[in-house]
């Protein structure tokens, strides 16, 4: 009896030690600060309360665990979230003392399965100085794409080649459309690929890809979406890595200059490695792709239910064309006139959520008022719980663009949707520059309306799943 009952002695008493040092690991700050902590529950072992805050929603509402949670603890508790120990703050002013006080107090904290994707040296898992160095270089990349005369243009020419392949189609997937237009500009911008350009085809086809892995289950088994994400990565990788050597071969040892793109700005900076610069150009090809993608069609799904908004929108636009020559293309002036798309933008932004809640950890015990957050813990501030908050947005759940007329968004507590502090997306401007462009074309082109229910879906990664699709209709001679 003894030899057989052994193992299973030795099975039980190690995972005893397992359960045990996970509680002691995890669940002993509360025990030990529990009159400081938030209110809240962490739910089953080891999983925690996951499953149920990544249940799926509309991306315009909180969400049946966040609702649930706030009415019983309130804007700020505890939980169990992604392996850890979690406060999770739906509060405005706790949310923008974390986002400014990064390095400082809190920390980026994405869950590894991320980084396996993104690769260590994205500028969205990168930490301290390599995130700061980083994030400088993003930014002088980024006015550099605005300093080029030729960008609005591009984007033009991107918007109208797509819409021209419109031609005899009653229906289109907006979705779909949205990210063939958005590619195209970023691979223009970024590596100097037209949309005709075979790597760039393939390219795409590889970053969907990718893209449909980076929320998926963390399992590396080959032929799942994890595993086929990782391989797209290092192909993508592959593929960047050959034009940066292409670029860097025609350059030639020549100094950087004035008026020169992307890449050659890239490649003159001296304290990036070859895999930073490959893997700032995949942060730029991502950042540029799906969050503009995503922003654009949040805009043309709320007009669709505000007759109001999308007259008035149309006639900015009308505006705009009718003040210039027939054949002149779109200015950053008349970029400047669109205040009102800015408007439909920013409501786009609040209502649909794009970015639902960002990762960060506690470097050090916090008092927040009469909050602690333990050193080790990890903190979500979650974005879209403040832009749905009504005692912040006046009837939340109604998508009204005229509550941003006069006021500055900048810098605002209550309105985030690109993040904030030092990982503030440094592109955001430029999304915003290639939906307006998209809109002015669209609006001044077509008739369309919805062609079938659907819905922008948090999963809790943002999507549209029936893709949008649109009937649509040419204008002729208007």
């Amino acid at each position: 009896m003894a030899p057989a009952i052994l193992p299973i002695l030795w099975v039980t008493l190690g995972g005893l030690f397992v359960i045990g040092g996970l509680l002691f690991t995890h669940l002993l700050p509360s025990l030990l600060h529990s009159k400081l902590l938030p209110l809240g529950s962490f739910g089953w072992p080891l999983l925690g309360e996951t499953m149920r805050f990544l249940q799926p929603h509309s991306s315009a509402a909180l969400g049946s665990f966040l609702q649930d949670h706030c009415s019983r603890y309130g804007k700020v508790f505890k939980s169990h979230l992604f392996l850890s120990p979690t406060i999770v703050s739906c509060d405005p002013e706790l949310n923008n003392f974390i986002l400014q006080n990064e390095d400082r107090y809190f920390q980026g904290s994405y869950p590894k399965p991320v980084h396996g994707v993104l690769g260590k040296n994205s500028l969205l898992v990168v930490v301290g100085e390599t995130h700061k160095r980083l994030r400088t270089m993003a930014l002088a990349l980024v006015n550099a794409t605005k300093a080029n005369p030729g960008y609005i243009n591009d984007i033009e020419t991107m918007a109208t080649y797509v819409m021209t392949r419109w031609k005899g189609k009653e229906e289109v997937y907006f979705c779909d459309e949205a990210r063939k237009f958005t590619f195209s500009v970023i691979v223009k911008q970024v590596l100097g690929l037209s949309p005709d350009d075979t790597t760039t085809a393939v390219i795409l086809r590889d970053f969907r890809t990718f893209m449909n892995g980076l929320i998926s289950f963390p399992l590396y088994i080959p032929g799942l979406p994890y595993a086929r994400a990782v391989q797209a990565r290092t192909r993508i990788a592959s593929a960047v890595k050959d034009i940066l050597e292409e670029r860097a071969r025609s350059m030639g040892a020549s100094p950087c200059n004035g008026g020169q793109d992307f890449l050659d700005v890239l490649l003159s900076v001296g304290n990036l490695s070859d895999e930073e610069k490959v893997s700032f150009v995949m942060d730029s090809l991502l950042g540029g792709y799906e969050t503009t993608t995503l922003l654009l069609a949040m805009a043309v799904h709320f007009l669709g239910q505000c007759p109001a908004a999308l007259d008035q929108l149309l006639s900015e636009h009308r505006n705009i064309r009718d003040d210039r020559d027939e054949n002149q293309p779109l200015s950053w002036d008349d970029y400047k006139k669109m205040e009102f798309t800015q408007n439909v933008i920013n409501e786009s932004l609040r209502c649909g959520n794009i970015v639902k809640f960002v990762h960060r950890k506690a470097l050090i015990d916090v008092r927040f008022k009469d909050y602690l957050i333990p050193s080790g813990w990890k903190v979500l501030p979650v974005l879209s719980a403040v832009h749905l908050d009504p005692s912040l947005h006046g009837d939340p759940s109604t998508f009204n663009p005229w509550r941003w007329e006069g006021q500055n968004q900048t810098a605002s507590k209550k309105f985030t949707p690109f993040g904030g502090g030092t990982r503030l997306c440094p592109g955001s401007e430029l999304a915003k520059v290639e939906t307006a462009v998209f809109l002015h074309h669209f609006l001044l082109n077509f008739r369309w309306r919805p062609a079938a229910e659907d819905v922008p879906i948090a999963y809790p990664y943002v999507e549209f799943p029936g893709g949008l699709p649109l009937k649509v209709e040419p204008i002729d001679g208007e």
